[in-house]
């Protein structure tokens, strides 16, 4: 195993992320039409990419600490400290750009996870505010069509119509 695993590797995760931000994106969507027939859906498939990014996490850790003794450093080294710690030649650019473009897409990760969290909580505040208003005296129905509710009370009704 070496550099090139390693990155192979970060390829992959971050074709994970990518595919992370796209399901977080397509969450949103439903979320903001209102949608919610499909929003288990989409958030069961968020959870299955993220146990894919989680594994392809533990494989870059294990490779990294592979190619960091390899290089001579800290078998815990972090992806940015085998940056710095990379011998002369590509490999520094090219893990560089690795850690770059996984920095962008955890960002944009981030950002719709809050954005879909807001929607989720209006839409929990909502259930919960129609939940409130509803009859708790409601009845069902008897055999005859009409409501098993007892009518007591005055009524009033506007005869100006």
């Amino acid at each position: 195993m070496g550099a090139n695993e390693l990155s192979a590797l970060l390829w992959r995760e971050r074709e994970l992320l990518e595919l992370l931000v796209f399901k977080l994106d397509e969450e949103q969507l439903l979320l903001s039409a209102g949608r919610t027939r499909w929003v288990q859906h989409a958030t069961r498939e968020v959870e299955q990419v993220l146990d894919l990014v989680k594994e392809a996490g533990l494989g870059r850790t294990v490779e990294v600490a592979a190619v960091a003794a390899e290089w001579g450093t800290s078998q815990d080294a972090t992806l940015s400290e085998l940056v710095e710690q990379a011998p002369p030649g590509p490999w520094a650019d090219i893990l560089g750009a690795h850690l770059t473009a996984m920095t962008d897409l955890v960002a944009q990760i981030r950002s719709l996870r809050d954005i879909n969290e807001q929607f989720l909580r209006a839409a929990t505040r909502s259930t919960q505010e129609t939940l409130a208003g509803v009859d708790t005296q409601a009845t069902t129905y008897d055999a005859r069509g009409t409501s098993g509710a007892a009518t007591s009370g005055a009524r009033l009704f506007d005869q100006s119509l």
